[in-house]
């Protein structure tokens, strides 16, 4: 199962998922568009991690998109 929520941060929009990796833990997923133009969605590489719930893997992919936008955005 995927699961995902939306967060606004600053001009973007952060799209945070978690999918199953492994029988039982799942692994974070990033998304990260500009409310603006040009609002290209990128795609970003997370750091590797399995999570025991995909809230704890939702809550990862937050944190490093909020740290992404901070440092590129």
């Amino acid at each position: 199962m995927n699961a995902t929520e939306t967060v606004s941060f600053r001009d973007y929009d952060l799209l945070c998922g978690a999918k199953a990796a492994e029988p039982g833990m799942f692994a974070s997923t990033l998304v990260v568009s500009r409310r603006t133009w040009p609002s290209r969605p990128r795609v970003i590489a997370m750091a590797r991690g399995s999570f025991a719930t995909e809230a704890d893997a939702i809550n990862s992919a937050r944190a490093q998109g909020v740290q992404w936008v901070t440092d590129f955005g």
